[in-house]
């Protein structure tokens, strides 16, 4: 058995308000917990979206009940709101920025709005973009123009990690993350090296692969392992949606993972891919840091680093019912988690109750 800090994720999808048919915060935070992570950070994309302070006190009052893990809430940037979410920073996690792939209230089509939030936008906290490819250079292009930190979410792509590297060689305050999905699966959703070598699928159906990013080329995810020095946090973008959408004829893009984003780190430093170490820098130590999130005092999680086994939906927590690493054998798994110095999950149940999670930024 070891002990590891309790994980941070800076990028979770719990749906609510909205679509809680997937997932809500109780659902939600029961799968962090699961899954060694005590800290998550909320995505403001929800129905509405978090952008004012209305919608903000709507996820914090919904956070406030029936959150069983600490949290905090991201802003959404959206066409004209800059200086009104500016003035709430001190109460988010972060701004996000949709750059691509996004429609609604919190789509930028127009650079000129994306120059309105760098320039109101107080720098103790990051921009988090979702950019990719050419949009993700001008994003960072854009933040050093204003002196502002930026961070990156889910880069898949060579050349994107390649630029980030290049960026930080100069000087430039960008930080990124990566997924685990963007680790271990390439196009189709065929399953690599490490976790995927005991796993019979030979890929995702095509609805149940959709995710943005997409999953990349074998040549794009070898090059996220090579440069897994550049990339300073680990994130699952746990965004998860029923199987019946997934099925579906437009099904919508986005995987579960606070579940299985562990064990499967895990499962690569017993194959030497990385070292527990890593994990710990980016999982605890990098997002702590970028995001200014105060410590959690006595949390802490055991893992059994030596248990073998298949990673199974039906022993989940998320609403959503499904993985897209069903079947995958990983070895590590989490039998014990305390939060500020009570158990909260053990031997497989989750036993925080609702509401015992924290608002870091009320601390």
């Amino acid at each position: 058995m070891i002990k590891i800090p309790g994980l941070i994720d800076p990028h979770v999808h719990l749906r609510e308000p909205g679509a809680t048919h997937k997932e809500d915060f109780d659902t939600g935070t029961a799968s962090a917990l699961a899954g060694g992570v005590t800290l998550v950070l909320a995505m403001p994309n929800t129905r509405p979206p978090i952008f004012d302070a209305e919608t903000l006190e709507i996820a914090l009052q919904a956070a406030g009940q029936r959150a069983r893990c600490d949290y905090a809430q991201y802003l959404g940037a959206g066409p004209d709101n800059a200086r009104s979410v500016a003035a709430l920073a001190r109460q988010a996690a972060a701004l996000k920025m949709y750059l691509d792939a996004t429609f609604g209230q919190l789509r930028l089509d127009d650079m000129s709005l994306w120059h309105d939030h760098f320039s109101c936008w107080p720098g103790d906290t990051p921009i988090v973009t979702h950019s990719e490819s050419r949009s993700m250079g001008a994003a960072i292009l854009m933040a050093h123009i204003y002196g502002k930190p930026i961070h990156i979410a889910h880069i898949s792509l060579r050349e994107e990690v390649l630029l980030i590297k290049a960026a930080k060689q100069h000087g430039i305050q960008v930080t990124c993350e990566v997924c685990p999905h963007h680790l271990f699966l390439a196009e189709g959703g065929i399953p690599l090296a490490p976790a995927g070598d005991d796993c019979c699928s030979d890929g995702l159906s095509a609805g149940r692969s959709e995710v943005r990013p997409r999953l990349a080329t074998r040549a794009d995810v070898e090059a996220l392992w090579e440069n897994l020095d550049v990339i300073d946090c680990f994130a699952t973008d746990h965004a998860p949606h029923t199987l019946v959408e997934k099925d579906g004829e437009n099904p919508p893009p986005g995987f579960p993972g606070l579940e299985t984003m562990l064990p499967l780190l895990l499962t690569a430093v017993s194959e030497g891919r990385m070292s527990l170490d890593d994990i710990v820098q980016k999982s605890v130590i990098n997002p702590r840091r970028i995001f200014h999130l105060p410590e959690q005092p006595e949390t802490w999680v055991e893992v059994d680093e030596n248990a073998i086994y298949e990673i199974k939906a039906s022993e989940m927590h998320s609403r959503c019912g499904w993985t897209p690493f069903e079947g995958w054998k990983v070895k590590g798994r989490v039998c014990r988690v305390v939060l500020r110095g009570k158990t909260a999950f053990e031997d497989g149940k989750v036993v925080a109750e609702t509401g015992y999670g924290r608002n870091v930024r009320e601390i």
